[in-house]
């Protein structure tokens, strides 16, 4: 079963917006999106995401530009092996996820995976970190728990070092609210 969606949701952490076409497979994700920030600079963004099995990362490709640089990056992870723009990142090593900078998108991936929409659980994440607009990849260790259902979806306490937000998800794992970064405007 393949379901298609588009989203488009207002980044206030950036003073932007995010629209992204997605389709979920019952396993896997993939997702194009286009990225309008103003904060902590001005910048446009585009994303290509896809992941394998189990909603694992496979590849992240991005491309940003401010008013003084374009950056790009072609994040990879193979066999559990993580590349950026080819060069190894053992940093990240163990990480089954990317988790773009201001993007309600990737916070759907481990929340699909471990079924944190649909019922109870709590669990501890190494992900890819990709700070916006520099593109630079960092470990991040982050927390997911399911804090109950609502009529929507869930709602699932994110936790990363001090910074901790309760995000509601659709019943379809995709992020509705997501305090302190942004909301859903409009899916189709």
């Amino acid at each position: 079963m393949t379901d298609q969606h588009v989203l488009t949701w207002a980044v206030t952490e950036s003073g932007g917006y995010e629209t992204a076409w997605v389709t979920l497979s019952g396993t896997g994700l993939r997702a194009r999106g286009r990225v309008l920030g103003l904060r902590p600079r001005p910048y446009w963004m585009t994303y290509e995401l896809e992941t394998g099995q189990g909603y694992v990362t496979r590849r992240l490709q991005v491309t940003a530009e401010t008013p003084s640089a374009t950056h790009r990056l072609d994040l990879r992870r193979d066999g559990g092996t993580w590349t950026a723009d080819g060069k190894p990142l053992p940093e990240v090593a163990g990480a089954l996820d990317c988790d773009l900078g201001l993007s309600p998108l990737t916070n759907a991936m481990p929340t699909l995976r471990h079924q944190l929409h649909t019922g109870p659980g709590r669990r501890d994440f190494l992900m890819a970190w990709v700070s916006v607009p520099d593109l630079t990849v960092r470990p991040s260790a982050q927390t997911y728990e399911h804090i109950s259902l609502t009529a929507r979806g869930a709602r699932i306490r994110y936790t990363s070092g001090d910074f901790s937000s309760d995000i509601e998800f659709s019943r379809d794992g995709l992020v509705l609210t997501y305090p302190g970064i942004g909301h859903l405007l409009r899916a189709d």
